[in-house]
Order: structure tokens, then sequence, then C-alpha cells
């Protein structure tokens, strides 16, 4: 069992207060499920902070199968690429991870392994939205992202794509990703946009290129360009940005920001 451990740091340990923090985090914002919708790609820290953000690409989110969730690896534990069969546990519940998507990416790649998930919040943050949205009638493919250059990002999401093809899954890919850390705010803004223009034209090889000739700090460069391949191979044409705020906007310092982004993929 993959045990909640941000659970009472990003978010409320209490199922109760979870609920509550939920419900705020989608206050105002309409929910209305988009069937063509691909990938999505949204921000991991507390709630706090970047909730709001994540809620509008969960408000759109469609049923599905099975939900593919990529997010970077910060501790630095466990193989390069890494998926987790453990079944996950969070103050809303249990989810079980999609055993036979497994077996069509063994070979690959991606690896079977638990420790790169064992400390690591990108992923596990997500799954409580995921919850409120769809109860429990979904599974989960947990995949953690310790190396994230072009040609692997690449290759992840093209075997993720192949194995939602071959078991027929109805299936979203979900980047866990921030933008920029620690810069004033007008600078956060102004580079996330500019890199931010590369996911909505789809582009993984443009998307490099500005991530270094700006060298933002966006953590799960590797999950989204994983998600933008397999999108694509599944059939996506085009990508929105549904918000865009840092983390100034809740602390009222922006002196020294995080940048949030929620895109879709249809």
């Amino acid at each position: 069992m993959r045990q909640a451990i941000v659970a009472g740091k990003f978010y409320p340990a209490d199922s109760t207060a979870l609920k509550r923090e939920l419900d705020n985090c989608f206050s105002g914002i309409v929910i209305d499920a988009k069937s063509g919708i691909k990938g999505t790609v949204v921000p991991h820290a507390g709630y706090i902070y970047s909730g709001k953000v994540a809620a509008h690409s969960y408000a759109v989110l469609p049923p599905a199968d099975t939900y593919v969730m990529l997010g970077p690896n910060h501790t630095g534990y466990g193989s390069p690429i890494a998926l987790s069969t453990d079944t996950w546990s969070t103050p809303l519940g249990k989810v079980e991870v999609d055993k036979e998507l497994k077996e069509k990416i063994a070979g690959s790649i991606i690896d079977q392994d638990e420790l790169a998930h064992r400390f690591e919040h990108s992923i596990e943050v997500q799954i409580p939205f995921l919850q409120y949205r769809f109860k429990h009638d979904f599974k989960i493919f947990p995949i953690c992202m310790g190396m994230q250059d072009e040609e692997i990002a690449i290759e992840v999401g093209k075997e993720i794509a192949r194995a939602i093809m071959d078991t027929g899954r109805k299936a979203v890919i979900i980047a866990s990703s921030d933008f920029t850390h620690y810069q004033p705010a007008h600078v956060a803004e102004s580079n996330d946009k500019y890199l931010i223009k590369s996911i909505l034209n789809m582009n993984v090889h443009e998307f490099y290129n500005r991530l270094y000739e700006k060298d933002i700090s966006a953590c799960g460069f590797g999950p989204i360009a994983a998600t933008i391949t397999a999108a694509r191979e599944l059939g996506a044409s085009r990508a929105d940005l549904l918000k865009y705020a840092t983390s100034g906007e809740v602390t009222g310092d922006n002196s020294g920001v995080v940048g949030y982004a929620s895109l879709i993929l249809e």
C-alpha cells in the first residue's frame, strides 16, 4: 500500500476537511466534462497555493477507465522512469493501479519500482482531485520521471500511447508540474507564458528549446513533454490554457514566486 505521505502538509489529512478544501478549490468553477480531452497539465503545490489552478483542469476532465499520471522525481530515489503498481491510499479512500496497462509496458523504458514513489508528492496530490470528481470508479497508472530529457520523454509518451491503444482503454494523461520557481512575479509570468506557448503549439522540440533558452525551472518538464507526445499519438490536435497564476497571488509576496498553469490537450 502506498500511503499518503503529504496528507496534513500539502492538503488536509482529515477526509471532511479535505472535501471542504476541494470544495473551495472548485468554488466558482463550472464542472463541465469535455469528452475529447487526451491530456492535461496541472500544478502540484499545496492546495492553498495551486489547488484553484488545478481545479480548472479537473473540472473539465471526462470520466475515464484510467488516469495515467506523470510526475517528476523530486527526491532522487528509485529507477529513472518508475511505475508504481501498489494500491494508493488518500484520506478519501484507496485507488488501484491498472494492471492490464502495466502488462503492455513490460520490458519498455518504464520500470516497475515503488521506491521512486515512496516520498514523492507530485502524483499523490492529484489523486484527491480525481476522487472528488469521479468517486472511486477509475484506476490510475502512476509514473515518476527522474530522467526528463527530450528523447526519454518522447519515448515514455509513445510507450504510454501504445499501451493505451493496445488495451483499448479510455484514458487521460495527467502531467504534474509547477512552472518557474522563486523568481519575481513579472519574470515568472513572462518566462512561463513563453514556455506555455510551445505547449499550446504541442511542439516538444520547441518546448525544450524554450525551456533551455530561458533556463526555466519548471520541475515536471519531462512529464509535460511525454504528455504532449502521448496526446498527439492518441489524436489530440490542439491545446488550451485554462488558468495561470503564481503563489504571490495567495501570499501577497511577489518578490519570489512559483508559477502554476492548468492546460488541456484535446
